[in-house]
């Protein structure tokens, strides 16, 4: 069913703007996937040294902040693919 659909949206779109949905689709999970993984580690590196809360947690965040730019960027480009092609 969802290949169907997919396959209408290509043909009554352009095959750029499909794409550009695709990419939007892995980037968001890409991203979603990348900030539980660094939340993961960050977590478990605070329970094994408490005391260095305060540099995981500035490490967390600056990884997350980093994570999200290149989110955005990636979704620039998928709105330029869209309203350009």
């Amino acid at each position: 069913m969802l290949l169907t659909i997919i396959l209408q949206a290509i043909a009554g779109a352009a095959l750029g703007k499909a794409g550009a949905a695709v990419g939007a689709a892995l980037a968001a999970f890409a991203a979603g996937y990348g900030i539980g993984k660094i939340g993961t580690a960050a977590m478990e590196a605070i329970a094994r040294q408490p005391e260095l809360k305060g540099d995981i947690r500035t490490n967390l965040i600056l990884g997350i902040v980093f994570m999200e730019t290149a989110i955005i960027y990636a979704l620039l480009v998928v709105i330029l693919i869209i309203f350009v092609l």
